[in-house]
């Protein structure tokens, strides 16, 4: 097993392993829930092995899988760096974003209970609240803050001016963005305004939610209520095309003498020592397929052959289609506008 090196991410001192686990898939979206003994096995063996940076949220389950983390950290909490996120509300079956206040601190105080901490290390904002200025929403994150309830602030899916009028009224530490061989928008705008800012830069769904890591094999194995299933990318329309995507990635995966999956997170990782990816999983020997990544060094060549293959247009089918807000979906109205 290699050493999985700590990264900083942003300037405010939170530190992190290289590789992090993104827990959503044991509790919902992609097909049943999994037993959850053994997915606090899963959870023991990538801390045992130095991954310590874990990523949930409430909606997860919702609220199950912020259970599930509770039970597992028992006893080990001060061993983990712990991210979860808010702003994504389910009632009578429909989502609904929000980020005024009153609901910020309550779901806080929520999550706190559900995962059984005093205080949440990266307190992401899920989805952005485009009814409410970023500059509310953070300044209620800032005063739990000061309370000690959380000590980092985080944004996921934001847009480049969102996330700087975020930063100007309490430091970001670190932007959730969907970055992978497969889904690359992110680059033009907010890659370099997190650089610019000094702002820490976390990886979701790195192996393009599993296609990386076996083409449309994976397609086909999907459970019914997979979510995957209604994507855009992984429609026959598109998918005949992106399967030459894979094929290409997997040519040089053989020549290098690892798997696709741990080429792609490789790719992720040397983007910069400010980038954590987070892959999920729900098998142990896949998780230690994701450690192996640390270890694939890819040559300046080799690097150059990906970008050619995983250009930004060579990809067909939105990410998303619109099933959930996006960085594109994120402008908040002026602070003038607002009366509380």
């Amino acid at each position: 097993m290699v050493g999985i090196e700590r990264i900083k991410l942003g300037t405010q001192g939170l530190e992190v392993s290289a590789q992090g686990l993104g827990c959503m898939g044991m509790s919902i979206f992609y097909g049943p829930p999994n037993p959850e003994g053994e997915m606090i096995n899963l959870i023991h063996h990538a801390i045992d092995n130095g991954i310590t940076f874990l990523d949930t949220s409430d909606v997860y389950g919702p609220f199950t899988n912020e259970i599930l983390l509770g039970e597992a950290l028992k006893g080990i909490r001060h061993k983990v760096e712990l991210a979860t996120k808010f702003g994504i509300s389910y009632a009578d079956g429909k989502a609904s974003i929000q980020g005024d206040p009153a609901y910020v601190r309550a779901t806080c105080e929520a999550s706190l209970m559900r995962l059984q901490v005093d205080h949440i290390d990266l307190y992401y904002q899920h989805r952005v609240d485009t009814t409410v200025p970023i500059e509310v929403t953070v300044g209620e994150l800032k005063k739990l803050v000061e309370e000690g309830k959380i000590k980092y602030i985080g944004l996921s899916e934001a847009s480049a001016s969102t996330i700087r009028r975020a930063h100007a009224v309490h430091p970001i530490t670190a932007v959730q963005l969907e970055w992978s061989l497969l889904t690359r928008d992110v680059e033009e705008e907010i890659i370099p305004t997190c650089r610019e800012l000094g702002i820490g830069i976390v990886a979701y769904s790195p192996l393009g939610r599993g296609f990386l890591s076996s083409g449309p094999k994976m397609v086909e194995e999907l459970s019914s209520n997979d979510y995957r299933r209604t994507l855009p990318r992984f429609q026959p329309e598109n998918l005949e095309h992106n399967k030459h995507l894979f094929d290409r990635v997997n040519e040089i995966a053989v020549r290098k003498g690892c798997t696709p999956s741990q080429l792609a997170l490789a790719w992720v990782q040397h983007q910069g020592n400010d980038v954590c990816p987070i892959p999920g999983t729900t098998k142990i020997e896949n998780l230690n397929q994701n450690f192996g990544a640390l270890a694939v060094k890819l040559s300046p060549e080799e690097l150059a052959e990906l970008e050619v293959i995983a250009s930004k247009d060579a990809v067909k089918g939105d990410r998303s289609g619109g099933s959930t807000n996006t960085w594109r979906d994120s402008e908040t109205p002026d602070l003038a506008s607002w009366k509380a």
